[in-house]
């Protein structure tokens, strides 16, 4: 690996892609790197275990692209990627999770990633993976973008699922409102448009609804 002296992009013509990978698994991170090693215009300059180092690494290296996975404790990929794309809005990302929840996949690109794919799919493809972001396209698998376009009217708003996360640690609508700040019957709103977004038939309903597509960490 590269030194954060050699962090400086080379455009050159045969100038290899510069990969940094982030997951909290070792073994996911050598099985990737091990797959991209063997692709002559490739190479992975940095590895990160969490949404901390991830944002350490890239700046210090500038990386052309990150692969960064989703859930990993201290600090997730999301937030990881919101954080990095806040500073360089030129951060090319991809979102590497073992989860195909549409909710998840909204998230992800929401906060900036340039597109999301499934690890079970990643060790086959991931040198096209990442050939396919760095020439700016966005990658993202025909049935999850699919999958994507179908749930785009049912969206939870950020507050929605805030509310939603604190019904799924079991709070009711009082200790909702007074950990969020709001009044109660402002929640009983929200809990009403998340019932009838995700066709819910109660709030136990909605919050398995919830985690199965990836709308809650």
């Amino acid at each position: 690996m590269n030194d954060a002296t050699d962090s400086a992009t080379d455009d050159a013509p045969g100038a290899r892609i510069r990969v940094l990978l982030v997951d909290d698994h070792p073994l996911m991170r050598r099985g990737i790197a091990g797959v991209l090693e063997e692709a002559p215009d490739i190479e992975v300059v940095a590895e990160a275990d969490d949404g901390f180092q991830a944002q350490e690494r890239y700046r210090e290296l500038l990386p052309d692209v990150t692969l960064m996975d989703l859930a990993m404790p201290r600090c997730g990929g999301i937030e990881a990627i919101r954080a990095i794309r806040s500073a360089d809005p030129h951060a090319c990302i991809i979102a590497v999770t073992t989860y195909a929840g549409d909710g998840q996949i909204q998230r992800a690109l929401e906060a900036g990633a340039a597109g999301y794919v499934l690890k079970s799919t990643l060790c086959v493809g991931v040198a096209e993976v990442v050939r396919s972001a760095h020439a700016g396209r966005r990658v993202l698998a025909p049935d999850l973008a699919q999958r994507l376009t179908r749930a785009r009217p049912e969206q939870l708003t950020a507050r929605e699922r805030d509310v939603l996360a604190l019904v799924a640690q079991g709070h009711g609508n009082r200790e909702v409102a007074r950990e969020l700040g709001i009044a109660e019957e402002t929640v009983k709103g929200y809990m009403s448009n998340v019932l009838q977004k995700l066709q819910a038939s109660d709030r136990t309903h909605a919050v398995v609804i919830a985690l199965r597509r990836g709308m809650l960490d």
